[in-house]
């Protein structure tokens, strides 16, 4: 394994062990292997912050750790944090958990994160008989499990597999009665799915959540060899008339027919 990883980086050398050991293939194929892809995915993704923030450390606090044992200092730092957050029995703390695991439980505040297309509902969902309606279901539970207060959020942008991937606010959203909602924080003010780009701040108009007969969707992140990457934030049309609305980081909105799109996935 050594040999087979000595010029990758961390974050690659977890990745490519992930792979090596059948793990990915393993999850691919379960049914409900969908949740342990995801961690496998962030686990990566702490590689990377474990990396960016070495890289930042004074170089007295670095030193003593050679490259080739990046791997044993990583599972170390993640052994230890793990065990440094764990809360004494009956003292006050921060429970994590799943919308699953805290059915039939509730809480004085309750925080749901990760309110994103893509994310909640899953992509997946999408693919699936009554799969936005059981998302929708979970989201009910999720809602519920407060008796005070209730925080719900999403991110414009996160990491997902070692790179940066831009995303909208969920349709979830807008099915919660304005009345009930006060923002507290961030760009999130219109009733519709918003990605704001530094050029684009006005309300999108998600017209269709897929292309009839085409894999592009709403929510999903794409590259433009002109404009760059972008996430598809509506779509409207079929056949040659086909277009969809991307929210692209640099130059902000801009309706593209496929046809003549020239995008690929990110």
């Amino acid at each position: 394994m050594r040999d087979a990883t000595k010029d990758l980086s961390l974050p690659e050398t977890i990745e490519h062990m992930i792979e090596a050991s059948g793990l990915k293939a393993h999850y691919q194929a379960e049914r409900e292997g969908a949740d342990r892809l995801e961690n496998l995915a962030e686990l990566i993704n702490a590689a990377v912050t474990f990396v960016a923030e070495r890289d930042v450390q004074p170089a007295g606090e670095a030193a003593g750790v050679d490259e080739p044992d990046q791997l044993t200092a990583f599972l170390t730092h993640a052994a230890l944090e793990a065990g440094e957050h764990q809360a004494e029995v009956g003292s006050d703390a921060l429970q994590l958990m799943t919308v699953h695991s805290a059915k039939g439980l509730e809480f004085h505040s309750v925080f749901v994160s990760g309110i994103e297309e893509g994310l909640f509902p899953h992509e997946n969902s999408l693919n699936e008989a009554d799969g936005i309606e059981e998302e929708r279901r979970l989201m009910y539970v999720a809602l519920t499990r407060a008796r005070r207060r209730l925080y719900l959020s999403f991110a414009q942008s996160r990491m997902l597999h070692g790179q940066t991937r831009y995303g909208i606010a969920s349709r979830f959203f807008r099915e919660i009665p304005e009345q009930l909602m006060r923002q507290v924080g961030g760009a999130f003010k219109q009733r519709a799915p918003v990605h704001h780009a530094p050029v684009a701040s006005k309300p999108l108009r998600v017209v269709a959540h897929e292309v009839p007969g085409s894999p592009w969707r709403v929510g999903q992140n794409v590259v433009h060899p002109t404009f760059g990457a972008g996430v598809i934030v509506g779509a409207e049309g079929r056949g040659p008339e086909a277009r969809v609305q991307v929210n692209f980081r640099k130059v902000g909105l801009k309706w593209l027919l496929l046809d003549y799109a020239k995008l690929i996935p990110a």
